[in-house]
């Protein structure tokens, strides 16, 4: 019986730690910004969710410049500058005194968070053996579900326990462990030909950009992206104005709890059942969380919503990244997992700043009633652009199983 190649080497170990790192800050981050701005500088609604999104959208632009041009510049090399980037943008938020200096850092700040995740993912996937590769993914991807969780947990608390320059003592200290870790790392690089060296430098279409076998189940990630920004980006204002400040700091760790005990479970179902027995209850189960907010009274149904929310929109994260995966051809799985993240990012990066014209229209809570329709709608989208193939070939799968074994009888 031959030996399953190794996947948890220390480098493969070092930058699920750095990915980590930078991922806690940036969701600590989003959790406390809207209403940094509000408080520090009397921003409204609108300026508030354009300070926390405009971190998203400068990553988005910085994943596509990135992952055209890594393998040019080098993986080592954008690291490291993107990982030292992160933190002067982290020590700039303690001088700011004017909104638009914030918004200028928070673009610095994404525009570096998006380059070194995609350098580290990269770099990660050239780690991961071809045989583990769903597998590997998968465990990668760990790292920044668990900072959705942990993330937002600790900035409602420090913020709630101290002033807003604690964030960003919190922010620098995990954006100096990201560059420590990281130098201890053997970062793989590929030697390119004249040929592709050329080929990289010219092309400028849309498939040099995108993956477009991920760009079904990235889409439905889009309208996910959004509707979790209501959450991650609103729900400490919410919490305070229905007077649900001290279950609100929980909600995170319900999340975290509820997404590590589903997590094996989840993941064993979408591999042996197919995706659509994930997904379809996925997105239900979302929408119903999103629900719960809007009529939330007390704490018990605040926090409900967090557990269905870790099953639904934490889920969700997992599930539509193997899917991504999966139908990529090899050579492509990087652009795959780049199409993914700027399809979710950009929702997250959009969410906060439409949804801050919606909330004096119609209150926190139309707010998130609308999110869970528009959830609810992303089913019948999911079955349009993905689900009802999804179906057709898992049906297919018990005959050509059949088939293999009559062969193998025979």
């Amino acid at each position: 019986m031959s030996k399953r190649p190794k996947l948890w080497t220390k480098d493969f170990i070092i930058l699920m730690g750095t990915n980590f790192c930078i991922a806690l800050t940036f969701y600590t981050l989003m959790t406390t910004m809207a209403s940094y701005a509000i408080q520090e500088f009397q921003a409204s609604e609108s300026n508030a969710g354009f300070a926390a999104s405009i971190f998203v959208l400068a990553a988005v632009f910085s994943r596509l410049l990135v992952g055209k041009f890594i393998e040019l510049i080098g993986r080592r090399k954008i690291l490291y500058v993107s990982l030292a980037v992160f933190l002067l943008a982290s020590l700039c938020y303690f001088p700011i005194n004017h909104l638009y200096l914030l918004l200028a850092v928070r673009f610095l700040h994404g525009a570096a968070f998006g380059s070194a995740a995609t350098a580290m993912m990269t770099a990660v996937m050239s780690l991961i053996p071809d045989s583990r590769r769903g597998e590997g993914t998968g465990y990668f991807s760990l790292s920044s579900t668990v900072a959705t969780a942990i993330g937002p947990f600790l900035g409602l608390f420090i913020s709630q326990h101290a002033d807003y320059s604690a964030v960003f003592v919190a922010c620098t200290i995990f954006a100096i462990i990201a560059i420590v870790i990281t130098i201890f790392a053997k970062i793989p690089e590929i030697t390119l030909t004249t040929e592709q060296r050329q080929q990289m430098k010219q092309g400028f279409g849309f498939s040099d950009f995108f993956e477009k076998n991920a760009l079904p189940i990235s889409i439905i990630m889009i309208l996910m992206g959004i509707a979790y920004s209501g959450i991650v980006s609103f729900i400490n204002t919410y919490a305070e104005s229905i007077g649900l400040t001290d279950a609100a700091s929980y909600f995170y760790v319900v999340y975290a709890i509820v997404l590590f005990a589903s997590r094996p479970f989840t993941g064993i179902l979408l591999d042996s059942k197919g995706d659509n027995i994930v997904i379809y209850p996925s997105l239900i189960l979302f929408a119903s969380s999103l629900f719960l907010l809007s009529i939330s009274s007390n704490g018990f149904t605040l926090l409900l919503s967090g557990a269905l929310a870790a099953l639904g929109f934490g889920t969700m994260m997992s599930a539509g990244q193997a899917i991504a995966i999966q139908l990529t051809p090899k050579h492509r799985y990087g652009l795959a997992t780049s199409t993914f993240f700027v399809c979710l990012d950009g929702g997250v990066g959009l969410g906060p700043f439409f949804l801050g014209f919606l909330v004096p229209e119609i209150g926190f809570d139309g707010m998130y009633l609308t999110l869970s329709l528009v959830v609810l709608f992303t089913i019948l989208l999911y079955f349009l652009l993905h689900g009802r193939k999804a179906s057709a070939k898992h049906t297919a799968q018990p005959s050509v199983m059949q088939t293999e074994s009559r062969k193998k009888s025979m």
